[in-house]
């Protein structure tokens, strides 16, 4: 089986699917996560892995960076192979004063103005919730392994908020100031999942923030990174 994108057999897609952003960091995961990894796609580059963690089938697989780009793996993940469950792992930005540099925020939603739904199918919305049964699997985990999270709305954007011209009027995009961060997929992730019956999640590693101009380094964002992947790790193979 094979779609315009993706190249993989049926058989090689997990029914939950961990989901970064870049390519790179899916095969940093399969090498360093996984067990009797294989390749599963690579056109265009955009590498998929499947493998098992603790013994249970899992899929690692890129989703590129934006809305378009999520929107069609995710799609052609649910809706030809299967999927039940997405997890996107990735980076954002954070514009709340008590969301810190290398917190791991939950996303209980995504806030977005794009035109990605009116165009799929003729809806108009702005915000759209996550799985809410995938986010308690997340907090179940969170909790039990002591790692610190925080959840709350998010904001998807168009563009790479860091290039604004102005981040005040970036913000007066958005309604009120009780959003986590900002990132540019998890929108299109939950819109599709919607559509096609299938739970999504979105967790993030804050690098970024409005209050603090801070640079990390490679240590840092690796440790912090490694902490996010082992909770969708856990939370992917959790048994309800």
């Amino acid at each position: 089986m094979a779609t315009p994108h993706i190249e993989s057999k049926l058989e090689d897609i997990s029914d939950v699917v961990l989901m970064p952003g870049d390519p790179l960091r899916a095969q940093y995961i399969a090498e360093n996560f996984l067990e009797d990894v294989k390749l599963v796609n690579k056109v265009r580059n955009m590498y998929g892995y499947t493998g098992t963690y603790k013994g249970k089938k899992v899929t690692v697989f890129a989703s590129g960076m934006g809305i378009p780009s999520i929107g069609i793996y995710s799609y052609e993940l649910y809706k030809f192979y299967n999927v039940k469950k997405i997890i996107r792992i990735g980076t954002s930005g954070s514009f709340h004063k008590d969301v810190k540099i290398l917190d791991v925020v939950l996303s209980s939603g995504s806030y977005c103005k794009s035109y990605f739904d009116k165009l799929l199918d003729n809806h108009d919305i702005d915000y759209i919730e996550s799985s809410k049964e995938l986010n308690q699997d997340i907090c179940d985990v969170a909790k039990s392994c002591n790692i610190p999270i925080k959840v709350g709305k998010t904001i998807t954007s168009d563009v790479f908020d860091l290039y604004v011209d102005s981040k005040e009027e970036f913000r007066a995009n958005f309604p009120g100031d009780d959003f986590l961060a900002v990132e540019m997929e998890a929108f299109g992730l939950f819109y599709v999942a919607h559509k096609l019956g299938r739970e999504a999640s979105c967790l993030m590693t804050v690098v970024d923030s409005y209050y603090d101009n801070r640079s990390l380094s490679s240590e840092e964002r690796e440790t912090s990174l490694n902490q996010m992947i082992l909770l969708a790790l856990e939370a992917a193979i959790k048994e309800n």
